[in-house]
């Protein structure tokens, strides 16, 4: 289908990125699929926060608003963002900031695995912004964090989700070579949009980098579809087909929420149901474990993904899988 620009009328006062992909913006009421009340802070969140914050750490649960944050942190899950505030890229969706980063933190891998330890951790992720401002794409603080993780507590399982390094395989068999026990990039969004939803990014070069993670380690692989931007359904499959033929293991799907109006404009909501059709799509196509939900995200539950990918086993006497919501 040829896409058609968004006339101007259509662009809030402000606004900055638009998908083009001529449709208009939506109005922003959610659903009530996507309607989840705020329950009170459990003695884990607490604690979570409070470590977090006496560390000098950030987590992509609260930089990025994650509806399911209370859930995580209850069950001692958390996404850690390690390279600082400031990302040298930009893309319509993510709500970090962009900017020129001021500082290298070489000693932010001790401090993570010193808050993992401290909170008790079974499975950690770790992400981080891009910093193409570094010789090695900040490579090295990725596969330092995961070193330092399984040195004080070898029983947790580690993600690492990574950006691209600029496609150069030596970055990413730096990161391969600490041994995370899945390695996750993220494609986002179909072909047809990459370039206005990821414009620093590359479809292939995405697609290469999964495929040689796969080749070069025992990591699982893992990416991440990101719903409600002009995508069709045979689009989203296609996508799916894409990171299977690569050997991608675990597939998570999710509904894009407009966090302000100089992000991309959100031009549907995907119902649950075809969700569950993705579900069942990925289950055919081979992907290991696929989670398809509206209030999924890259990170949700990935320990019990990790699990069902056969990389890791949750140790005795941890603390119990998370209940279904």
């Amino acid at each position: 289908m040829e896409e058609s620009p968004v006339t101007t009328s259509l662009i809030p006062e402000g606004a900055t990125r638009l998908t083009v992909v001529g449709k208009p913006q939506i109005p922003e009421r959610k659903p009530k699929w996507l309607k989840r009340d705020t329950p009170l802070a459990g003695a884990n969140y607490r604690e979570i926060k409070r470590t977090m914050r006496d560390l000098d750490l950030h987590t992509v649960c609260e930089e990025a608003d994650c509806p399911n944050i209370h859930e995580c942190w209850e069950n001692r899950e958390a996404t850690f963002l390690i390279g600082g505030p400031d990302c040298t890229r930009r893309c319509g969706f993510c709500e970090i900031a962009t900017g020129k980063p001021k500082e290298y933190d070489t000693e932010e891998p001790v401090r993570v695995a010193e808050a993992v330890e401290a909170m008790g951790l079974h499975f950690a992720v770790v992400t981080g912004v891009a910093r193409d401002d570094l010789s090695d794409k900040a490579a090295w603080l990725y596969a330092e964090t995961c070193r330092q993780i399984k040195q004080r507590l070898p029983h947790c399982g580690v993600e690492l989700l990574i950006d691209d390094f600029r496609g150069d395989p030596d970055l990413l068999q730096l990161v391969l070579d600490a041994e995370p026990e899945v390695l996750a990039h993220n494609l986002e969004t179909p072909r047809r949009l990459f370039r206005h939803v990821r414009p620093a990014f590359d479809y292939d070069g995405s697609l290469e980098l999964l495929r040689g993670a796969k080749e070069r380690s025992n990591s699982a692989t893992k990416s991440n579809l990101m719903l409600g931007m002009g995508e069709t359904e045979e689009e989203v499959i296609e996508a799916m087909r894409d990171l299977a033929g690569v050997g991608c293991d675990i597939l998570t799907v999710n509904q894009y929420l407009q966090p302000t109006h100089k992000h991309l404009a959100l031009q549907r909501y995907v119902t649950p149901e075809e969700f569950e059709r993705y579900r069942a799509v990925g289950a055919e196509l081979g992907f290991a474990h696929v989670e398809s939900g509206p209030l999924v995200r890259s990170s949700y539950r990935a320990g019990e993904q990790a699990i069902s990918a056969g990389v890791w086993r949750r140790p005795s006497g941890s603390l119990p899988s998370p209940v279904d919501a």
